[in-house]
């Protein structure tokens, strides 16, 4: 039998990377500038997990390209996706003629969503505040000088919060772990640059390691979650094998990309 062209094969590699930050704002990092398949993913994603997804404000990342796309293939992008249900509200910060392409959109300039996608030798740029942090912001997080940058969780005493977390509301831990001694409410969610532990039912979405930190796990007593993250790899409960529902689970990293979702013992 004659072996295939490599040019035959079909090509399962999808075009754009999903990603959820600190505040559940996804970063959409565009690999291959292609608006039919990059849209027709984020249409299936919507389908898939409607309550997450439509409607969701995205931010567009044009760093995984070798050049950014002309005018009109990001306005054609921008279409496209507001066609498959979600919102492009910004683009990612990068280079000045992306600031420009920025404003010719229309869009504002966000920071860069995650350190790890920052080349060797580039200076971070400074993050935005989010409206839920208190005014005491704790230092800013340390990232290893090496080829590619890993950001460290700085140890500061962990976060507890014993009040439930209803929808609508988020609870945020910078630089430490957080816990949980109450239910997490569908709609509401919690974040944590290191680990998340949930004494009660967890069914909003829990994201660990927000800074980009792989070593983050999440431990719950009652998973329903609609989302959990693990900087940035993120599953939703219909990713998530039924038998797990209700169960108590830990979310780790395997191999720094594989979200792992396996029953506590």
């Amino acid at each position: 039998m004659a072996t295939p062209h490599p040019a035959d094969l079909p090509n399962y590699e999808q075009a754009g990377e999903l990603k959820f930050g600190q505040v559940g704002i996804a970063n959409l990092r565009i690999r291959t500038l292609d608006v039919a398949q990059l849209a027709a993913e984020m249409r299936e994603r919507v389908e898939r997990a409607p309550k997450l997804f439509a409607r969701a404000a995205v931010i567009l990342d044009f760093g995984g390209l070798m050049q950014l796309p002309d005018d009109a293939t990001a306005k054609a992008l921008v279409a496209a996706l507001e066609g498959s249900g979600v919102h492009p509200v910004a683009l990612a910060y990068g280079t000045p003629e992306n600031d420009a392409l920025a404003e010719r959109l229309g869009l504002p300039v966000l920071a860069k969503f995650r350190s790890q996608y920052e080349r060797a030798g580039e200076t971070p740029a400074p993050e935005p505040r989010a409206a839920e942090r208190p005014a005491t912001a704790p230092p800013a997080r340390e990232v290893a000088a090496a080829s590619a940058p890993v950001p460290v969780v700085e140890a500061e005493p962990g976060l507890v919060h014993a009040l439930p977390v209803r929808s609508g509301q988020q609870v945020f831990a910078a630089n430490r772990d957080l816990t949980v001694l109450a239910p997490i409410g569908a709609g509401a969610e919690v974040v944590a640059d290191g680990s998340i532990h949930v004494y009660g039912a967890l069914r909003g979405r829990a994201l660990a390691g927000a800074s980009g930190f792989t070593g983050a796990r999440i431990f719950c007593r009652e998973f329903h979650a609609e989302l959990v993250a693990i900087a940035g790899q993120y599953k939703v409960l219909d990713d998530v094998p039924k038998a797990l529902h209700g169960k108590a689970v830990q979310i780790w990293l395997d191999n720094n990309d594989i979200l792992q979702i396996q029953p506590l013992a």
